[in-house]
């Protein structure tokens, strides 16, 4: 039986199953709030890059949803950050017991049970090197190890609670080999796999890294994420990845490549597609609003229809706290 005929890791969770419904509306269901989750569990750490932001420990990062869960919000995707864990060339850090991420889960999902829950999936937060795959003796990325190290990885999760693995590496194949061990592990129909499928090289990622600490400790990461320029290899990032099985699709950045959302949501309609408003989208509209530039609320709202419109079915935002009280009103 081909992957593409199989549903059950789409829809086992009501919020999966809204976003299977497209128009242009904004409601609670097409937001996802990326936060970040420190190896401190009583950390709270503003980045200056962000205002607004922070990385949180786990006891910080349940006081700082349960409002927002009161207000409507109904899934995260989770960032693991680590400051005292030590870091390798494989990345072993990823998935060990200890993992800020591994040991959220379960109190994550204890406290907030409707919540739906992301987690991206890479090697760049635990290496020592900063690469999103194991290299090579020569700096060259190594997709065989890589690609094995990302499925174990994204296995750990959805057997810690997760229920959305995100590989965010852009290596070739890893959507088949995380779906091939979540298959072996019973645990296809329990995870969905959301597929950074069409990633650009992008400049707007300057705030993430900063947030995350996992900036390349050497060259940059063009030989494996797409260059901006290209509608070709974007289409055929996106096809790669619902050849392999991938339950949903994304386009990273967002504004800038809102014709390469609408090329996606053209070719495979059947999917549920996000956007990710990246850490400089961010930064630039809500500077550009404190600045008395544009009025925030009118242009992020513009912004945001305009990603609907493009045909995103969620979109992962920075803003979405602030999104929900607007909602409220």
């Amino acid at each position: 039986m081909s992957s593409a005929a199989k549903l059950h890791s789409s829809i086992f969770h009501p919020t999966l199953r809204k976003l299977q419904c497209q128009d242009v509306a904004i409601e609670a269901h097409n937001l996802m709030y990326p936060v970040f989750l420190v190896d401190n569990d009583e950390a709270e750490q503003h980045i200056p890059s962000m205002p607004g932001v922070a990385r949180y420990g786990i006891t910080k990062l349940l006081s700082h949803l349960e409002p927002l869960v009161a207000k409507g919000l109904q899934s995260i995707l989770l960032f693991g950050v680590v400051d005292n864990m030590q870091k390798d060339s494989i990345g072993s850090g990823a998935d060990c017991a200890t993992n800020p991420v591994i040991r959220a889960l379960p109190q994550l999902r204890t406290a907030f049970p409707e919540l739906l829950i992301a987690c991206d999936v890479c090697l760049c937060p635990y290496t020592d090197h900063g690469h999103c795959g194991v290299l090579a003796l020569d700096g060259v990325i190594d997709n065989e190890p890589s690609i094995k190290r990302i499925a174990e990885i994204a296995v750990a999760y959805a057997k810690a609670g997760a229920h959305i693995v995100a590989p965010s590496d852009m290596m070739d194949n890893r959507i088949y080999a995380i779906k091939q061990l979540l298959r072996a592990s019973g645990l296809e129909n329990r995870c969905s796999v959301l597929s950074y499928s069409v990633k650009f090289a992008s400049g707007f990622y300057g705030p993430f890294r900063d947030a995350a600490k996992s900036a390349p400790a050497f060259g940059d990461r063009k030989c494996y994420q797409l260059p901006p320029g290209s509608k070709g290899i974007a289409k055929r990032a996106a096809q790669r990845d619902v050849e392999e099985g991938a339950d949903m699709l994304m386009v990273k950045p967002g504004m800038a490549y809102l014709d390469i959302v609408k090329q996606v949501k053209d070719d495979y309609p059947e999917l549920p597609l996000f956007i990710y408003q990246v850490s400089g989208e961010y930064s630039m509209l809500l500077n550009a609003g404190k600045a008395g530039t544009f009025d925030l609320k009118t242009v992020l709202w513009e912004v945001l229809v305009g990603m609907r419109r493009a045909g995103a079915d969620c979109i992962i935002s920075y803003f979405t706290p602030l999104v929900l009280d607007w909602l409220k009103e």
